[in-house]
């Protein structure tokens, strides 16, 4: 039995009892290594976050018309954003060392409101057409703020996320880890001859080198994704200059080569991003309603990752009324995407939450600190193409370490459940296998048709259905809550079986002064915005 659940009086000594915050880490919220060793961390949270913050607009920008200038622009105004938004929350949000970065959730949406057939004028300049696409995104991003904005700072988002249980929480951010499996070896695939050695690299100096090479100052473990990018990517330049691709075709030659991404030349030397640079937002109802769907599947995914970040940074359990308070300023994280023209929504950025785990640095002073780096490299254009050209699989085999830390946070839940009852191992079966069996079905329907299962006249409509039942994480936390709120709760064993009681003491910082240690508002503002 793993985390008691039994009815009897004298439960028996565990091997290993469940812990409430995670032990073995080096640096938690609240305790910041030393300053050089800060600045190191944080440079290197800042190149984990590069992967999706390049990936996206490279993706995004060229099917709305626009240049390597402008894909340039969105990328150094992504990574501006992210900087200022990830400030914002770890200050006023949840406080957590969580990253909010460019989010896989909008790409569908965007992408169909690039596809409108009010933007298919073959005479139009594709710079002009780019700009009317950017500016239909950024109306519709700031309306579909509004649901994250009310549902967070009126405490809504708190009412739902009491009744989460670590039952209901393992299918959740499980998936929010696992759930991005197909970003993982699919993309070191792409150039096998650099993803691979890139990911056998990061495992070996992570996990074997400190075991080898015992120096006391987990140097190899802490700075591993230094260490392995640096190595890979100067492999990957000497194949580049060596000649190795050039008779390869024209796709392996944008994966491989180190010089494929024009960026470089494309970046200006100094451009501040700025509210509005690509003209007045325009507005429509329905790619508002598509885009608040978005925004909705965004929120719960955003949720577990919190709850992961939570742990990896061996906070007690993040209560109800702070949840809502992060998710309130995510929305205006969005609102703030939608502001500058960021082609994309904001998220908490799951790889970042698994390289917490991988360096056992839960400090929120090194997240400040990546935030820094964000600003400084989206203002000094040049310098940040640099290192936003590192080639995507690189940036995939990154992907495969720290999904899996994230989904196995999501597991680790499991240790205040009781895995001997039946109710248990069905809500947990049942919603993890939907929460990977639905999507699917929905992304495979998707593949083969070039439109969801859910076809009608309306765009907007189709997109409503189908995004929410692509995301693993959606489904499988949304049937995991239902289940565990109304199988059998009134029982009086189903309540330990569940793990409720463990979380019972966090549900408020009234009930826990730790919780206060970690979550509470700085320069005395929790007197004006009391966490209850």
């Amino acid at each position: 039995m793993a985390g008691g659940g039994g009815g009897g009086k004298s439960e028996e000594p565990q091997p290993h009892p469940p812990k409430e915050q995670l032990p073995n880490i080096s640096y938690c919220i609240t305790s910041p290594p030393p300053w050089p060793e800060a600045i190191l961390l944080g440079f290197q949270h800042y190149l984990v976050m590069l992967g999706t913050t390049v990936l996206i607009p490279t993706a995004l920008v060229p099917q709305m018309g626009g240049g390597n200038k402008e894909k340039a622009q969105v990328i150094q105004t992504l990574l501006f954003v992210s900087g200022l938004n990830t400030l914002l929350q770890s200050m006023f949000g949840t406080r957590l060392p969580a990253v909010i970065g460019g989010s896989y959730t909008f790409v569908p949406t965007t992408i169909s409101i690039i596809l409108a057939g009010r933007f298919s004028d073959d005479n139009l300049d594709p710079v002009e057409k780019f700009k009317r696409i950017m500016r239909a995104i950024q109306g519709s991003l700031i309306v579909a703020s509004t649901l994250q904005i009310v549902l967070g700072f009126s405490g809504l988002w708190r009412n739902v996320t009491r009744f989460l249980s670590p039952l209901s929480a393992v299918p959740l951010v499980a998936l929010v880890g696992f759930g991005l499996y197909e970003l993982g070896f699919p993309g070191v695939a792409k150039c096998v001859e650099i993803g691979l050695p890139e990911l056998i690299i990061i495992v070996f100096v992570s996990q074997y080198m400190p075991h080898v090479i015992k120096s006391g100052k987990h140097i190899f473990d802490r700075f591993a994704v230094i260490f392995a990018i640096v190595i890979v990517w100067i492999y990957a330049h000497l194949l580049t200059v060596g000649g190795a691709y050039n008779d390869a075709a024209q796709k392996t030659q944008n994966t491989c080569r180190t010089d494929r991404a024009g960026l470089i030349d494309a970046a200006p030397w100094i451009r501040v991003p700025y509210p509005f640079q690509w003209g007045a937002p325009s507005f429509d109802a329905g790619e508002a309603f598509a885009m608040m769907m978005a925004s909705f599947v965004a929120l719960v995914e955003s949720t577990g990752a919190f709850i992961a970040v939570s742990r990896y940074a061996s906070a007690t359990p993040i209560p109800p009324s702070v949840l809502s308070r992060g998710v309130g300023w995510q929305g205006v994280a969005i609102l703030f995407s939608g502001l500058f023209g960021t082609v994309n929504g904001s998220s908490v950025s799951v790889e970042n939450a698994g390289l917490l785990a991988l360096t056992r640095v839960g400090s929120r002073r090194v997240v400040q600190i990546s935030a820094g780096f964000m600003i400084f490299f989206s203002i000094l254009g040049k310098f940040g193409a640099v290192f936003a050209s590192i080639p995507a699989p690189i940036i995939a085999a990154l992907y495969c370490l720290f999904f899996a830390y994230v989904g196995s946070g999501g597991l680790s839940f499991l240790q205040f459940c009781n895995l001997n009852s039946f109710r248990t191992k069905f809500i947990l079966g049942f919603s993890i296998f939907l929460g990977l069996s639905v999507p699917q079905y929905f992304n495979e329907y998707t593949a083969i048709n070039g439109y969801g299962p859910v076809h009608t006249g309306g765009r907007w409509f189709n997109d409503i259905v189908n995004v929410p039942f692509s995301s693993e994480a959606f489904v499988a936390g949304c049937v995991a809550y239902f289940l565990d709120l109304t199988l059998h709760r009134k029982d009086s064993s189903i309540r330990k079986d569940r793990g409720k009681h463990w979380w019972d003491k966090f549900r408020s910082f009234k009930g826990d002064t730790r919780s206060e240690e970690f979550y509470s508002l700085p320069f005395n503002l929790n007197k004006y915005f009391p966490s209850v």
